[in-house]
């Protein structure tokens, strides 16, 4: 495919700067644009990045820039077909996502209505924790269609359900299917129903209690790393995650995956951003993908659905 448009990716931390890598080395944007506040970060990236180019093959390329707290800076943004906002502050050891809410909020809006300014077509993603209330703020903020802002969050449940699966039972990941839907934290919802290995049932091959074992550190994958490093969050998976998105948008392949996205009426919620399964491409979110859910599935979807609407509502005056 041909290099074409422009993305941004806003915050150059261990996420941002490596989501940043992953967008340049596919090779099919013109440019990829890494943002931060602390000055010289981003260029002095975008410089190492660039200087990779003859090493790996791609011609992509990148540029830095320094903002500030005034929207200095994001005229390098402009135009941008897709952005990734990553910006806000990580997760520290015995943090939960929704103690960084008030403080990551006022970041999301300022960068919200920086991209709003200079990129009015794009398509927004938002990877800021927590996840479901962020993207749900972006939006309102953006006044974009509710399509062209989503959030990440269910590719990496997923991913890190999929990679739990593989290990307990000793096979490769790509023999593996799972999913998960819901909030990106308490209410995370894994779907067993949807979970197989060559075809078959997951069920059929581990008993209920290993199941539910696996369901649990799911949900809490995100804090075990965290508590891991002591010193950061997660970011080579979910920034993996993240690229594959902004890919599914530039090429608009209209793969279906499990991302944060506006619900209306599927699965009998409405006016919620909620993880559920989206076809995307040219313009974000085609479609909301509704599958056959079990009684218990489909209950603790529409759980997780109030539980999160509730604290999106909560962030409208932060």
């Amino acid at each position: 495919m041909a290099r074409k448009g422009k993305v941004t990716v806003v915050g150059a931390g261990f996420y941002g700067s490596t989501t940043a890598q992953r967008l340049a080395e596919y090779d099919i944007f013109e440019e990829v644009v890494l943002t931060d506040i602390v000055e010289g970060k981003p260029e002095g990236l975008a410089l190492d990045m660039n200087q990779s180019r003859p090493i790996e093959g791609f011609e992509t390329k990148v540029t830095g820039q320094t903002t500030g707290p005034n929207g200095e800076g994001y005229e390098a943004t402009a135009g941008s077909d897709i952005v990734v906002i990553t910006a806000g502050l990580p997760r520290k050891p015995g943090m939960s996502r929704m103690d960084l809410i008030e403080t990551n909020a006022k970041i999301v809006r300022n960068v919200t209505e920086n991209v709003a300014k200079h990129s009015p077509n794009a398509v927004i993603i938002v990877v800021s924790n927590p996840l479901d209330e962020m993207t749900a703020l972006a939006a309102k903020v953006s006044g974009f269609p509710s399509g062209r802002v989503m959030g990440q969050a269910g590719m990496l449940d997923t991913a890190r359900f999929t990679n739990f699966v593989a290990e307990k039972l000793g096979v490769e990941v790509g023999r593996v299917t799972t999913l998960t839907l819901g909030s990106h934290g308490d209410t995370m919802v894994p779907v067993p129903s949807a979970c197989k290995v060559d075809g078959k049932p997951l069920s059929e091959l581990l008993p209920a209690d290993e199941i539910e074992e696996l369901v649990t550190r799911t949900r809490n994958g995100g804090a075990e790393v965290v508590a891991l490093l002591k010193t950061g969050s997660a970011y080579y998976a979910p920034s993996a995650a993240a690229a594959r998105m902004a890919k599914a948008v530039r090429e608009d392949s209209g793969a279906v995956m499990p991302v944060c996205a506006w619900v209306d009426g599927e699965y009998g919620i409405s006016g919620v951003y909620l993880g559920v399964e989206a076809e995307l491409g040219a313009g974000g979110v085609k479609k909301v993908v509704e599958r056959e859910l079990t009684d218990p599935e489909l209950a603790a979807l529409k759980e997780a659905a109030e539980a999160v609407r509730s604290k999106q509502a909560d962030v409208d005056n932060l």
